[in-house]
């Protein structure tokens, strides 16, 4: 099985640590790259940036379909492009934080809160937990007030905010699942978990262990993507009759 992992981003920073931290929590016969784009804004927290990096992103998803891999990950808990990108597929598994991190928080209770870095994320984060029929399923959203590059900086530093946000999330929302939403807060999961005795669901590991899991039932059963109405993709002689590949120098990914 092989994984492309897209940090949907125009810097690679990320591209190492979260390699080092994914290969530790793949399956043994899961290869994973994990790439980052070669231009763009060097986060998302904007609506501005993330319209931004939407072709690049659709277009390396559409590299790994051409390329033999089995699936894609887009690497940002606000999912951006997950559903143009498997428009863009036919047999590519593809799978994105929020909606992995809602299936298994869902699966393992009945209600979820979402741990973000800042106040400014929770619209679009919102909006996709409507997206995915999660709305019922919502205990809270809780911020701490970090942005992207924070997490990472001071790590005890994060760890307080974080235990302090899902400790209220638990015990006056009554969330029975912690779902961490950003991808640079991955590995501190662990140490959440056992302190509050509730699963705790890392953005990294989650879309991972998903697409593995899409894979296999991919392979063994038949089941994938539906290419009936929601994920039909586009009609190839309209790229070609329009020049969209040429327009976009992406033409090897469209012959």
């Amino acid at each position: 099985m092989k994984i492309l992992w897209i940090n949907p981003i125009g810097t690679d920073l990320f591209d190492a640590p979260i390699g080092e931290f994914i290969g530790k929590a793949k399956a043994p016969e899961t290869e994973i790259d994990v790439v980052s784009l070669r231009r763009g804004p060097m986060h998302l927290e904007y609506h501005y940036y993330e319209a931004l990096v939407l072709a690049d992103t659709l277009h390396e998803v559409r590299r790994a379909e051409v390329e033999g891999y089995d699936a894609a990950v887009i690497g940002c808990f606000y999912d951006p492009g997950l559903m143009e990108a498997r428009e863009t597929t036919d047999r590519l598994v593809v799978t994105a934080p929020a909606e992995s991190a809602m299936h298994i928080a869902t699966t393992l209770g009945y209600t979820f809160s979402v741990i973000v870095g800042r106040k400014k994320w929770i619209p679009k984060m919102h909006e996709n937990v409507v997206k995915y029929g999660f709305s019922t399923r919502l205990a809270s959203f809780k911020s701490v007030e970090l942005g992207v590059y924070d997490f990472q900086r001071d790590k005890q530093e994060t760890a307080r905010r974080l235990r302090q946000a899902a400790k209220e999330a638990v015990e006056v929302d009554r969330a029975e699942v912690i779902v961490l939403g950003c991808t640079i807060e991955f590995g501190f999961y662990r140490e959440l978990q056992r302190e509050l005795g509730v699963p705790v669901i890392d953005a990294v590991i989650a879309p991972l262990k998903y697409a593995e899991f899409l894979v296999e039932l991919r392979d063994r059963f038949g089941w994938s993507h539906s290419k009936v109405y929601g994920y039909q993709s586009p009609p190839p002689d309209e790229i070609r009759a329009w020049r969209l590949a040429e327009q976009y120098g992406v033409q090897r990914l469209w012959e």
